[in-house]
């Protein structure tokens, strides 16, 4: 846990977890078109690097101090994706549809939509902690829709078949 001086390391490690943690996303994006274009070994060392960069992002997130008890990580959660469908997006959006940028305005739309779900999926695992039961949990992977139980047929948010849906295990 840092000490309440330490603000410089504190930025520091803020700057790092983001960079790490945009890294992460990125090479897996890589390796997916690594993948599509046949280079398959490419893909695994972006694969790799990848999983180092979760590590890292992971290691700094434990020394800025913010991975606590699985109930306060929920809160956390709830506050986090509540901010960003209630504040965060419907900026992003008015300023896509401001520049006419069709594209970043149904990304930041349907991510906007998925971070309700996310919100309500989180508290209602906050309220029900300690009687959860085990179910199979979905995701969109077009536009991140996360469901409980079965796959719609259809995404109700942007409208993707039920073969689009991951079961995360």
């Amino acid at each position: 846990m840092l000490k309440e001086s330490s603000k410089k390391t504190l930025k520091d490690l803020q700057e790092a977890f983001a960079g790490e943690s945009q890294a992460n996303r990125r090479y897996l994006a890589f390796a997916v078109k690594a993948e599509q274009e046949g280079y398959l070994q490419a893909a695994k060392l972006f694969k790799a690097a990848a999983d180092a960069e979760t590590v890292h992002a992971h290691a700094h997130l434990r020394a800025m101090g913010q991975v606590k008890s699985t109930k306060e990580n929920l809160q956390a959660a709830v506050n986090g994706e509540t901010f960003e469908f209630k504040e965060m997006y419907p900026e992003m959006i008015k300023d896509a549809d401001s520049e006419g940028e069709d594209e970043a305005k149904i990304s930041f739309m349907n991510a906007n939509a998925v971070e309700q779900v996310h919100a309500k999926l989180y508290q209602k695992y906050l309220d029900n902690l300690d009687s959860l039961a085990e179910t199979d949990i979905f995701v969109c992977q077009v536009c991140g829709n996360t469901v409980e139980g079965q796959a719609p047929d259809v995404c109700p948010i942007c409208g993707a078949p039920k073969e689009k849906f991951k079961l995360i295990i």
